[in-house]
């Protein structure tokens, strides 16, 4: 699978969406520090005005 980005909603909710080997996409959202798969409808929600893409020095503080 490769990344195709990690987006934080404000206030809290941060979510990652991957391409699988397929090419298709899988999309976790981060929950209590475990990655936890999220509705694949959030994939949408990286356009949106109020949804920030995380730098890769914000990822790094992320769970793996």
């Amino acid at each position: 699978m490769s990344s195709s980005g990690v987006y934080r909603i404000e206030p809290d909710t941060i979510f990652r969406v991957t391409e699988t080997v397929e090419g298709g996409l899988l999309v976790e959202v981060l929950q209590e520090g475990t990655w936890v798969r999220g509705r694949i409808g959030m994939v949408g929600l990286r356009l949106n005005d109020s949804t920030t893409k995380l730098g890769p020095a914000a990822i790094r503080l992320l769970p793996a």
